[in-house]
């Protein structure tokens, strides 16, 4: 047995968090959270460019176009595109892999990193002042909760969309 316990509970569990993650995405929306976020970055970058700068400052090291692809969930094209732009700006450059000299990675310049570190400050500064009032264990169960429900998500949501078509 789940720890929900049986499905129908698990269902009724579901049903009744389901327009939380509904409201949750509408006040992400409308607070132009991702938008307020990238005008504090002090660069004109659109949503997946600094996705692409982001997903290299958390990585903490360079990284291939393709794990770059996965990390953000699309196709490597998608991220080439993307590259070759922040590329011509100064924000990332390309590195010769130390394990691979035919390979290249894809690192943060200084000011790719520091917009990326901006963009980052803001978005954890508003979710951290949410929690403030949080208890520490709080904070920490649902950090942990939130992360597994999303990774399970994820992987199902995967799964269902490598399903063949009925």
């Amino acid at each position: 047995m789940s720890e929900m316990g049986n499905s129908a509970d698990g269902e009724s569990a579901v049903s009744r968090v389901l327009p939380r993650l509904m409201q949750l995405g509408t006040v992400l929306n409308r607070s132009q959270v991702t938008e307020r976020a990238m005008d504090r970055v002090g660069i004109p970058l659109d949503r997946p460019a600094i996705t692409v700068l982001v997903t290299l400052r958390v990585a903490g090291q360079p990284l291939r176009v393709g794990e770059i692809a996965a990390r953000m969930q699309v196709v490597g094209p998608h991220v080439t595109r993307h590259l070759h732009e922040l590329e011509r700006r100064g924000l990332v450059r390309r590195v010769t892999d130390p394990h691979d000299k035919r390979a290249r990675l894809i690192e943060l310049t200084s000011d790719g990193g520091a917009a990326a570190g901006r963009y980052l400050e803001t978005v954890v500064g508003w979710f951290t002042g949410a929690l403030a009032d949080w208890p520490d264990e709080d904070r920490q169960t649902f950090g942990r909760l939130l992360t597994r429900f999303v990774d399970d998500l994820t992987a199902h949501l995967g799964a269902v969309d490598d399903e063949p078509a009925p």
